[in-house]
């Protein structure tokens, strides 16, 4: 067998994206996948041999960093969120230097902070919700003390797409003298193209440091995550000697890096604009409706009313549901509290995707 025709058989296993309704990734926009073929013996971490691939990832942080409210943030393109939570940690950990620190969390936090409380030995406080499972702010402020280095918000969390009270937490950081991370891996390419877009991002004095991830609703190739700090002082506190690279210090935490992530990205961002983007959000938007209506009219209650393109529905049948569903080919996501089955509706859950869905559902349930 020919290898190719040998790799091409592993890539027919895999689960097509149009039955797939748990993902925050999607189809790679087609400017994206040109980009990224453009690039792709590029690598970031070796600067002084690619400048043009080093100017291009500034431009696209700069770009990023525009439709967060800060033109002039630091910040640089990583592998995703995980990296991206991890990196906004460690810098508030390295700047506030604090003995067996602590850091304050929802406990609706994406799991990459299990991830970063094993990797940087910090503490981490699970803060409760309230009823519309949004961090609730008294018990935030219990949670802080003096070791406390940094305070998370999250802008369209993982399971629900809820928005936690940025607002209200950066009031509190900057009281605290605490540095505020907002984890809008998803939600970071989502709010701002929103008819009504909640303040969670460098509008706000006390966030330091915000994730976003282009591989999600901006389209990007995997790997495109970024990570964006109020200024260069964040920066400084993640560097370290890099003596034999044409680079004298470096402050990512991977060392080889892929410049594809910042082409693709920077791309579809660049050829579909704002405008772009917002029809893109609405018709994910509008699809997300579609669903609810076709599963209320079966008897399924979402969780809370849909935020952005995420939404979740009441069943104590959630894991059977889902087992079932993927045994015909259909993936879905449950949540354990409360139970339920959760759906995410990129770009590529079209009306048609979704007409799809619902009669292989109907015949599950």
């Amino acid at each position: 067998m020919d290898v190719l025709e040998e790799l091409r058989s592993y890539r027919e296993k895999d689960i097509p994206y149009s039955r797939v309704l748990s993902s925050m990734c999607t189809i790679p926009h087609e400017l994206a996948v040109k980009a990224h073929q453009l690039f792709i013996g590029t690598n970031l971490g070796d600067p002084g041999i690619f400048p043009g691939t080093v100017e291009l990832e500034r431009k696209l942080v700069s770009m990023l960093g525009e439709l967060l409210h800060r033109r002039d943030c630091a910040g640089y393109i990583c592998s995703g969120g995980t990296e991206a939570n991890i990196q906004g940690i460690r810098s508030a950990r390295n700047l506030k230097r604090r003995k067996d620190p602590n850091i304050v969390i929802p406990k609706t936090a994406h799991f990459s902070f299990e991830k970063i409380c094993d990797i940087l030995c910090v503490e981490v406080r699970r803060a409760n919700v309230d009823e519309d499972y949004r961090v609730d702010l008294a018990e935030v402020e219990r949670l802080i003390d003096g070791r406390t280095v940094a305070i998370v918000g999250i802008a369209g969390t993982t399971e629900l797409g809820q928005i936690d009270p940025i607002v209200e937490l950066s009031k509190l950081s900057e009281e605290k003298d605490i540095p505020l991370h907002v984890d809008a891996a998803f939600g970071g390419l989502v709010i701002p193209f929103m008819d009504k877009p909640y303040p969670f991002d460098f509008a706000n004095k006390g966030v330091t440091s915000i994730t976003i991830d282009p591989h999600k609703m901006g389209m990007a190739t995997i790997p495109a995550g970024g990570i964006l700090f109020r200024d260069e002082s964040f920066l400084k506190a993640l560097e370290v000697e890099t003596p034999y690279l044409t680079s004298k210090m470096q402050f990512t935490l991977t060392g080889t890096r892929p410049g594809t992530g910042v082409a693709s990205a920077y791309a579809v961002l660049k050829a579909l604009g704002y405008n772009g983007m917002r029809e893109i959000v609405k018709r994910c938007l509008k699809n997300t409706r579609i669903l609810v209506e076709e599963m209320s009219a079966l008897g399924f209650e979402p969780v809370i009313e849909p935020v952005m393109n995420v939404v979740a529905f009441k069943t104590e049948r959630a894991e059977e549901i889902k087992q079932e569903l993927y045994r015909r080919r259909w993936v879905i996501s449950t949540i354990r509290e409360p139970r339920a089955i959760r759906f995410v509706v990129m770009p590529h859950v079209t009306e048609e995707v979704i007409k799809n869905f619902m009669g292989e559902f109907r015949r599950v349930v």
